[in-house]
């Protein structure tokens, strides 16, 4: 399906709805896009906050998770979101060694893994992370962290109850990951922020 979308800004763009396959087999799949609604959408560049939030995580959980499983940034996972294909790519992504399909090669991640974490830039709203938040959870995902680095939150997305939000030295436990115990206040102090 071919889109026209004309704007007296820019003039008159056609958009082209590709398939999954067709995204996959894209240039754009190798770089930083996530395909949504047949789009080939492109990331945002993170800022320094971000990126130090996200190398503070990634030591985090590869720490906490050794053995367990594996953590990833900007790993790209082939999910379900109204009835239609989407690829989104969190900052990080968590998948248990009995969840991950041995043999996955160099591909996208194509099973629900336990946990990802969206950290905001700015410009973004939080309001917008909780629609993604719930995509997710309704894909398979078991928990989404959104985590603000403005307002130093995490908030904390559950597919059985309602999402909690932590901040300053609030204890983060889980009974997912039952040898979690860390506060966002630790997080945002490692990260400089």
């Amino acid at each position: 399906m071919t889109t026209v979308i004309q704007s007296p800004l820019i003039g008159t763009v056609t958009l082209s709805r590709l398939t999954l396959a067709e995204f996959l087999a894209s240039p754009e799949s190798d770089q930083n896009y996530e395909f949504i609604d047949g789009q080939a959408i492109r990331k945002m560049s993170p800022k320094r906050f971000h990126a130090s939030l996200q190398a503070e995580l990634l030591i985090f959980l590869r720490t906490l998770f050794k053995g367990k499983g594996f953590v990833y940034p900007e790993w790209g996972i082939i999910l379900i979101r109204n009835d239609q294909d989407w690829c989104p790519v969190p900052d990080l992504t968590y998948i248990s060694m009995e969840r991950l399909p041995s043999d996955v090669g160099n591909e996208m991640c194509p099973v629900p893994p336990e946990l990802v974490i969206e950290i905001m830039s700015e410009g973004q709203t939080f309001r917008e992370f909780v629609a993604k938040a719930g995509d997710y959870l309704k894909a398979g995902v078991l928990r989404v962290w959104v985590i603000n680095p403005i307002g130093k939150t995490l908030t904390v997305f559950y597919p059985d109850r309602p999402p909690e939000t932590y901040q300053g030295d609030r204890l983060l436990t889980d009974e997912l990951f039952p040898d979690l115990a860390v506060t966002a206040s630790q997080f945002f102090a490692k990260a400089g922020i």
